[in-house]
């Protein structure tokens, strides 16, 4: 398998310098199957993963066959890249049990039809030709979900950070173990749908700080006193209307805002740059954050994705995906399950409703 052998040199220097955008390698740089356990060793330790040695040897095969496939990947001629990630010795489909989580689709069945909202971004007319509201102080540093499928609670929370931010001037990390905790329309670690977490927002009226009611990744149960705290007020929120990217491009102009998306397939889970235009469907299971869009020197439009698998991922924590597809729903369903909470009033202190009494309503 001239591939394991070739790749050696070029993925050795990877760990010391970073990713590149090519791999150059000659004859000479090939290696044996020793060598790529070496390298699976380096990759190990530079992610600090314990393995024990028979599960090391399962793991080993798995890792040769991704590195198979991004070394491949890399040859062809693609606007972005992968590299060997933290998540290099996962098959796909573990991968996606463990990190994706929204299972938009599943819930969605069983919860009922989105709900018919209006759409207060409909006359928006001005687009500039790049929006990225990090550089506006909206979106806080990247956060990890770990082995939780909370995707659902990093994608409400982020977006309710970031109107919180535009209306109040202040950017306030918010609690997203809150919603596992005591969103009970949810699924904490299994699964859960934005919807409904802006649903328990508007109803409870607001969400804790992060800093108060710090993250666990696992369900635990709802801590009350730690919600008897000031929060962030939300008013409602809307649903931006499906398969419509010009629709989700007049809402993100205003403010960042929750999607779902396909998070399937080798080249999502080892992104590492560019603009992605990979192979994904439309079987929601991710919940992630529409934080702006752009378009490349060559003239590719993209929409800035911020996810939560820590900065090791993809563009620090962030992917690039392909703009104004043929497809109505977006790359990889992006346009198809869009929502975002709603701020009128700059007040950060919960109000009437956010009560002890209502709170234990709402968890119960």
């Amino acid at each position: 398998m001239n591939i394991y052998k070739v790749v050696f040199v070029t993925l050795s220097l990877f760990f010391v310098i970073g990713f590149t955008n090519s791999f150059d390698y000659q004859e000479s740089d090939l290696a044996s199957k020793e060598s790529l356990w070496n390298l699976y060793e380096k990759w190990r330790s530079h992610h600090t993963v314990s393995r024990d040695l028979e599960e090391k040897k399962k793991r080993f095969s798995v890792f040769k066959e991704n590195l198979k496939h991004i070394h491949k990947v890399n040859q062809m001629d693609k606007p972005y890249k992968l590299k060997l990630n933290a998540y290099a010795d996962m098959t796909n489909y573990e991968f996606l049990n463990s990190y994706g989580g929204s299972k938009v689709s599943h819930y969605r069945m069983l919860h009922g039809p989105r709900r018919s909202t209006g759409f207060i971004h409909e006359k928006t007319e001005d687009f500039p030709s790049f929006v990225d509201w990090r550089k506006k102080g909206a979106v806080a540093p990247i956060k990890n979900q770990g082995r939780c499928g909370s995707c659902w609670a990093f994608s409400t929370v982020a977006s309710v950070e970031g109107i919180n931010q535009i209306k109040t001037g202040e950017l306030i990390s918010l609690s997203e173990q809150e919603l596992i905790d005591c969103n009970k329309e949810n699924h904490g670690c299994d699964g859960g749908l934005m919807e409904d977490a802006f649903k328990y927002l508007e109803k409870s009226d607001g969400l804790t700080t992060e800093k108060n009611y710090p993250y666990r990744g696992k369900d635990e149960k709802c801590q009350i006193s730690k919600m008897n705290a000031p929060m962030i007020v939300i008013d409602g929120y809307e649903m931006v209307p499906e398969n419509d990217e010009k629709a989700l491009l007049k809402a993100v102009v205003n403010q960042p805002i929750s999607v779902a998306i396909d998070a399937g397939g080798k080249d999502f889970q080892f992104y590492a740059e560019g603009v992605f235009t990979g192979k994904c469907g439309t079987e929601l299971n991710h919940g992630v954050t529409l934080v702006g869009y752009g378009s490349t020197s060559d003239g590719t439009k993209y929409w800035l994705v911020r996810n939560s698998w820590g900065i090791e991922w993809g563009e620090k924590g962030y992917i690039r995906m392909e703009r104004d597809i043929k497809e109505g729903g977006g790359k990889c369903g992006i346009a198809m399950e869009a929502s975002y909470p709603i701020k009128w009033n700059p007040n950060t202190i919960y109000g009437s409703n956010g009560s002890i009494e209502n709170i234990l309503k709402m968890v119960q």
